[in-house]
């Protein structure tokens, strides 16, 4: 296992275990497969796909970092084309008794995270990561952002980029400080902002 530097992104689906408790499977096991098709099929910026965990994708990049405003659009995108995927879907099960709760309880939240070494091994036909930084970016998922939708970006990521190029590229909302603590690894700054704005 060679340790590389590597871009985590992690699209995941607020709501997820509200949705699965009040839908019956049969929307269920609709609506989740094809809105994480959604996000899996809005990659333009050559992510790698290393798991499905349910709610989640975990994609990464290794090598060098891309340009901050193309990474930044591809959240944008994720973020867009997943609303766009739940009216379609709204529309599409709309004589189901619980369509309403499609777009009323799913959103998504994008953790990006950002290691100098992450090592990638292959078991059965999947790639998975492995390293401190990879447990921190599933960590980050687990905050005291009080919004449900937003755009996560760590301090480990962050520092890879000027501050100049970091401020151009929210021009829809305000990029705010955090921190958690968090057990066996200590406290992890990151900054944030929401993602309605853009729907």
């Amino acid at each position: 296992m060679n340790a590389k530097p590597t871009l985590i992104c992690i699209p995941d689906i607020s709501g997820f275990t509200k949705f699965m408790s009040e839908v019956d499977i049969e929307l269920s096991s609709l609506v989740i497969p094809l809105l994480l098709n959604k996000i899996i099929y809005s990659n333009n910026l050559g992510l790698q796909v290393s798991e499905i965990e349910g709610d989640a994708v975990l994609f990464y990049r290794t090598g060098p970092l891309p340009a901050f405003e193309d990474l930044i659009d591809q959240c944008k995108l994720f973020y867009t084309d997943f609303y766009s995927q739940l009216k379609k879907l709204k529309k599409d099960f709309k004589d189901h008794k619980h369509n309403h709760l499609i777009p009323d309880i799913l959103g998504l939240k994008i953790i990006l995270h950002y290691g100098e070494e992450i090592g990638a091994v292959q078991i059965g036909q999947n790639i998975k990561l492995m390293g401190e930084d990879v447990i921190i970016a599933h960590r980050l998922l687990k905050n005291d952002i009080a919004s449900d939708e937003y755009l996560l970006l760590s301090e480990n990521l962050i520092n890879e980029y000027k501050e100049s190029i970091i401020d151009q590229n929210f021009e829809w909302g305000t990029l705010k400080e955090g921190d958690d603590q968090y057990r066996h690894l200590g406290a992890i700054n990151y900054r944030y902002i929401d993602l309605k704005p853009l729907i």
